[in-house]
């Protein structure tokens, strides 16, 4: 339940301090978002949507709402939000405001004037801006360039705890590849709302493969040995990226945060991260893309647990591994190991079958026992 601060609120759920996290038969649940979270949270069982003003456990909030509001209400110990409270974003999303250059002096005539008429400059806020280097070799198929969307979720940055999804995809870009044209965003961004702009876009076929069926491709070509050393090397991007904000997240026992790793690969099998989204989209761009995102969505809601029904020490829950817990999360039933042991295996399993439902029955059934 979330209070205003002002208001010194001691009424019944006050023994939630006494009692931290006690089993709940109803969920009450504020939601900004129309698209699939909302799809999600209003099919799961014991989940109650409330509106407007109304007392809530669970809030998926938008980030305007976060900066407003967060530091001036009370939430008792149940409480759950889906951003930490510091929570922020450098660029625009979809692929807007992406733009390429060759030489240093093109930024410099940009800068000036953009494109832009005398009053939009006057209208415009000054924004901040990411310089990139362009990885001119990317890996193609198909004569095409790709790069993939990878969900980490993160429960807590002290001490670190940090789950990922067997699921993901790989977004194609609609035209083939080439350097000669760098003004042509079909060609070099693959983001699903810039390709379904194109004018030769095929929504029945998309522009994307799911992470497994790229993992069995690039498999098929490579062997597995080289495949498994790309995929351990993302897993470190994962890692040291988190790592490197880790002082920087006010952590909150309140907050989780969803977020969607944009991966590009080259020529040489060498993973690059390109950015990571602390609000990944969760608009789906087709049926297959809208099953993926609520399975994701799903599990997500079983490891932050409003039902409480875990024990804390579960490796794995639905479609989620544990990669990170305070340190490396070991693939075997051990405790905790560390990377130095020669026999150490992470507890990753990115573009691996995806059995969720077998796991969850079994584990909600051991829970039961």
């Amino acid at each position: 339940m979330s209070k205003s601060k002002t208001l010194g609120y001691k009424g019944p759920y006050s023994y939630q301090k006494q009692k931290e996290r006690e089993p709940r038969s109803c969920i009450r649940f504020k939601c900004a978002l129309t698209n699939t979270i909302m799809d999600v949270l209003r099919q799961r069982p014991g989940w109650m949507e409330v509106k407007d003003e109304g007392e809530w456990d669970f809030y998926w909030c938008d980030v305007s709402w976060l900066r407003e509001n967060f530091d001036h209400i009370y939430m008792d110990e149940h409480v759950r939000i889906c951003h930490f409270r510091n929570h922020y974003e450098v660029a625009r999303s979809q692929g807007r405001g992406i733009f390429l250059f060759r030489k240093l002096k093109d930024i410099m005539d940009w800068r000036k004037d953009g494109g832009r008429s005398d009053d939009q400059k006057e209208e415009i806020q000054v924004e901040n801006y990411v310089a990139q280097r362009y990885i001119e070799n990317p890996y193609l198929i198909g004569g095409r360039k790709f790069d993939l969307r990878v969900y980490v979720l993160v429960t807590s940055y002290l001490p670190l705890r940090a789950w990922l999804y067997r699921d993901g995809f790989a977004r194609f870009s609609n035209t083939r590849f080439t350097l000669a044209s760098i003004g042509d965003h079909y060609i070099h961004l693959t983001n699903v709302a810039v390709q379904k702009t194109a004018p030769d876009y095929d929504p029945e076929k998309g522009c994307k493969w799911m992470i497994q069926q790229l993992r069995q491709y690039l498999t098929a070509k490579h062997g597995p040995e080289m495949v498994e050393k790309l995929f351990q090397e993302m897993d470190n991007i994962f890692i040291k990226s988190l790592q490197s904000v880790q002082k920087v997240i006010i952590n909150d026992k309140h907050c989780f945060e969803l977020y969607g790793y944009d991966i590009l690969i080259d020529q040489d099998l060498k993973p690059w991260l390109l950015e990571v989204n602390a609000s990944p989209s969760l608009t789906a761009s087709s049926q297959e893309d809208y099953r993926l995102k609520c399975r994701l969505l799903e599990d997500v809601l079983h490891i932050v647990d409003m039902e409480v029904r875990l024990t804390g020490k579960e490796k794995r829950v639905g479609g989620f591994d544990l990669m990170w817990n305070e340190g490396p999360v070991s693939r075997e039933d051990s405790h905790l190991d560390m990377p130095g042991n020669g026999n150490f295996v992470a507890n990753t399993h990115l573009g691996c079958i995806n059995d969720r439902k077998k796991q969850l029955k079994q584990l909600y059934a051991q829970k039961k026992v």
